[in-house]
């Protein structure tokens, strides 16, 4: 118990490395990765601390070398499930009571280790098993998972601090509660630091974890394991499964004890498995907490009193920048007839300077997509659209999966604002555009605002200030993080609270407050100092 009101470190974000020619970091961090590369990690599923290898494994690939083996997971069957979710609801006692300091002091010491001791080695395991280069790897793995830590920590005893007012003779005050039973978190391959902070969150508001990892983000999660351990994680708060995602969340989903979902993943999978959880309401001891973030067709729009260079350099940071595997990243745009050709000579010139390959060598920008299937959709689309009169390739088109899963940078410029993949999530190096007459710019929003179901992010680029607030307000619906005079990705804990509606997810913003409440229930404690002992009201006289 807490012998004290005790103020935390202030929050504050990790400067990113810029891993320049001849600096520590970059010798370190390839030392390490190609270390890694040649080794063979053996990664266990993690039940009540103990390493649980069931002999069903699946190999562990990079996607820029498929024909080279980093490493094997093992799966689970649902017994493997149904133990993970007794061993978590067992020490939920125990978490649940323990001080908030002590959870605090966890966290906060495995940002710490990340900033040093891990750095190296998370980054790498990212680069190796994602293809991240090793300034997105640094920026995600590293930086965003240690903000994501601090913050939390800081954000939580700002919820603490949230007390209702109290009259004479009466003390109110609230308890913020894990919720009763446990939390069940899906990751996806894309964020190692979202891997991480899907589990973290809910633990360090008390909550015990089911945590299932996407298949391909295994090694990277595998490190994450091994930190959260070295930081004094008990055994039983956050479990580790891998395997068939079907039948783990129809265990999961079956137990009445489940009392939360943290997701981030695809839009097709996240209502189906609302759905699941509505069919099964009567099973549960409580309403489950449901938290998503999930697809996006994420958009620039131009007007043209914008500068057409930072347009281009928008386009090509937002669109390619790890392949376009980010919820986030750039997907379509709106250019202005006027300034279109500009804008296009710009694009031209600066993707024939992106280098494509492994990331072990850090000169290349862009690097391979994440499996085959994803190669293979990507792929189906931008030859579909080599031969479609209603679009036109006008930069990259080339792919090639030969020895990894490489896509070239692509710009399609399509005749129609509906074209398939104008309003298609693609998730690669892929961008269309649609060149818009002046004139129709306020037609252009409209386009913007209702040619798919997704509302993630978004960006406009105008200098005229009436245009920017007329966007602005066109478009409040369009985009859980909107972005003015900036590409439409690069959250940063702390600073852009990050989520989106409609069917891009519940908007709970990761990286804030809002986020961590979604995992507390609330008690309210009223206490009388002196009680009454006549029942009569003055109103009913003497």
């Amino acid at each position: 118990m807490a012998r004290g009101f005790f103020n935390v470190p202030k929050a504050v974000n990790e400067p990113v490395k810029e891993y320049a020619l001849g600096s520590p970091e970059r010798a370190e961090v390839l030392a390490t990765y190609k270390e890694m590369f040649h080794s063979n990690m053996d990664v266990p599923m993690h039940i009540n601390g103990e390493e649980v290898r069931t002999g069903n494994t699946k190999n562990i690939i990079p996607p820029h070398d498929h024909q080279h083996i980093v490493g094997h997971y093992h799966t689970a069957d649902k017994s493997h499930v149904e133990t993970a979710i007794s061993t978590a609801l067992a020490a939920r006692e125990a978490w649940s009571s323990v001080s908030w300091t002590e959870r605090a002091t966890i966290f906060l010491k495995a940002a710490e280790l990340l900033a040093g001791p891990y750095r190296a080695r998370m980054n790498a395991a990212t680069m190796i098993a994602q293809s991240k280069n090793v300034y997105q790897a640094e920026i995600d793995a590293a930086c965003e998972m240690i903000d994501f830590f601090r913050f939390n920590v800081q954000y939580m005893t700002d919820i603490f601090k949230d007390q209702p007012a109290s009259a004479p003779g009466i003390w109110n005050r609230v308890e913020y509660r894990p919720l009763e039973g446990f939390v069940y978190a899906i990751s996806p391959f894309n964020f190692t630091s979202i891997a991480a902070n899907l589990p973290a969150a809910a633990a360090l508001m008390g909550n015990v974890v089911v945590w299932k990892p996407s298949d391909h983000q295994a090694y990277s999660a595998q490190v994450i394991v091994d930190l959260f351990k070295e930081a004094g994680l008990p055994d039983g708060v956050i479990n580790v499964i891998y395997g068939d995602p079907v039948m783990i969340s129809d265990t999961v989903l079956a137990s009445p004890d489940f009392s939360g979902l943290h997701f981030t993943g695809s839009t097709h999978v996240f209502k189906n498995l609302w759905k699941q959880i509505g069919n099964n309401i009567h099973t549960y001891k409580t309403y489950p907490r449901i938290v998503g973030e999930t697809g996006g067709k994420d958009f620039i729009w131009a007007h043209n009193s914008s500068n057409p260079l930072q347009v281009a350099t928008a386009i090509t940071r937002g669109a390619f920048e790890y392949q376009g595997q980010k919820c986030s990243a750039a997907s379509r745009a709106y250019i202005p007839a006027s300034m279109w050709e500009t804008v296009k000579e710009h694009l031209i010139t600066q993707t024939n300077d992106i280098k494509m390959g492994s990331p072990e060598d850090p000169s290349n920008f862009v690097n391979a997509v994440i499996h085959e299937a994803s190669f293979d959709k990507i792929a189906g689309f931008i030859d579909a659209a080599k031969t479609d009169k209603e679009a036109e390739i006008i930069i990259g088109g080339g792919h090639d999966k030969s020895v990894g899963y490489f896509i070239e940078p692509t710009v399609i410029v399509a005749k129609s604002p509906t074209y398939a993949t104008m309003t298609t999530e693609l998730f690669g190096p892929v961008i269309t555009i649609f060149v818009y007459e002046d004139t129709a710019w306020e037609a252009s929003l409209k386009l913007v605002d209702e040619s798919t179901e997704f509302a993630l992010t978004g960006a406009i680029f105008a200098t005229d200030r009436y245009i920017v607030e007329k966007a602005s307000k066109a478009l409040e619906n369009a985009a859980g993080n909107f972005y003015i005079n900036d590409k439409p990705t690069g959250a940063v804990v702390g600073q852009q609270p990050f989520g989106g509606g409609r069917a891009s997810g519940t908007n709970d913003k990761a990286g804030s407050a809002q986020n961590l409440l979604r995992w507390t229930s609330v008690r309210l404690i009223k206490e009388t100092l002196v009680s009454p002992t006549d029942y009569k009201y003055a109103f009913l006289g003497a």
